[in-house]
């Protein structure tokens, strides 16, 4: 298969392939297809499909070339034409965010649908592997609740549980031990709003950090509260989390139920919730898969070979 690319244009050529072709690279390994490059004209070699997306790829972002493509960009484009396909979902439709990634939007089918869930209900759950968008887009969800004036605070919640290592290695307080375990949720809202308007917003309460084991005894009103990494509730403690939600107040869950770091003895309250909390009305549930990874394109490939392997392995 070959193209040529017009109006022949250097300079957008240049800023298309990237430093030393690197935007090419990225592309020919996530799709597994072999791209020659004599000017541009462009021969590709692989399987007709892979060719056929690699070809509409190179062709749209050849028009947005004005300016140098980043490899985000060509990563995020490699998830949109694998997995957003107009049948689906119309983007159009998508719920449109107030944030300050003015483009920022559901890039899978389920993506959407998680976006909607949560301005429709008032508890969802998000649940999948890493790179999905679970809480990224849970934290877009808070900043946009809060621009438009639904809720006075957002709440960041998470269970204080080790991956291996002990909080009494940490220095610090008991809240200085846990921020580390928070730094996800930060990341997200820098991003999302700003650094100056995100410290603003700690210092007037507008935003709340509160580990899990905080969270006894109260009562939520007008909030928008994210629950993560809540694979490593107990039961006890999702019932618990559950029920502190007040008027006015949204909560969403989010987890991947394939990276527990419980006592081996201890159940996970987010697979407990799935089965006690699957039939009421009013709670959303969103499960992603590896298809919905946005992330560099060999996460999803890292994901399909762990599952593949355990899946292997239970036989």
């Amino acid at each position: 298969m070959e193209i040529n690319l017009t109006p022949e244009d250097n300079s957008r050529l240049a800023n298309l392939c990237g430093v030393l072709d690197e935007n090419i690279k990225q592309i020919e390994d996530a799709l597994e297809v072999q791209i020659a490059r004599r000017g541009a004209h462009m021969r590709f070699t692989g399987e007709v499909h892979n060719m056929r997306l690699a070809v509409q790829l190179i062709e749209s972002f050849y028009i947005r070339a004005k300016n140098p493509i980043g490899l985000d960009e060509i990563q995020l484009g490699l998830v949109e034409i694998n997995k957003l396909k107009p049948e689906d979902v119309a983007t159009s439709n998508a719920p449109v965010l107030m944030t300050r990634r003015t483009e920022l939007h559901g890039r899978t089918p389920r993506q959407i649908a998680y976006l909607q869930q949560i301005q429709d209900h008032d508890i969802t759950f998000g649940i999948g592997p890493a790179g999905t968008g679970k809480t990224y887009l849970a934290v877009a969800s808070a900043v946009d609740a809060m621009s438009r004036d639904r809720v006075k605070r957002i709440v960041l919640v998470r269970p204080a549980v080790e991956a291996g290592e002990k909080l009494g290695f940490l220095p610090g307080d008991l809240n200085q031990k846990v921020d580390p375990y928070l730094r996800p949720l930060y990341d997200a809202l820098y991003d999302l709003a700003g650094y100056d308007t995100v410290n603003k917003m700690f210092e007037r309460g507008a935003i709340e950090v509160a580990p899990l084991a905080y969270m006894r005894g109260r009562t939520l009103n007008q909030s928008f509260i994210i629950l993560d990494e809540a694979q490593n509730t107990t039961p006890e403690q999702m019932k618990m989390f559950l029920t502190r939600i007040g008027f006015g107040t949204k909560a969403v869950i989010t987890g991947d139920v394939t990276q527990i770091d419980l006592q081996r003895h201890q159940k996970s309250g987010l697979v407990e919730a799935q089965k006690v909390l699957k039939d009421i009305k009013g709670i959303a549930m969103t499960h992603f898969l590896s298809a919905d990874v946005v992330r560099h394109p060999l996460v999803q490939k890292i994901v399909n070979a762990y599952e593949e392997y355990e899946k292997n392995n239970e036989k």
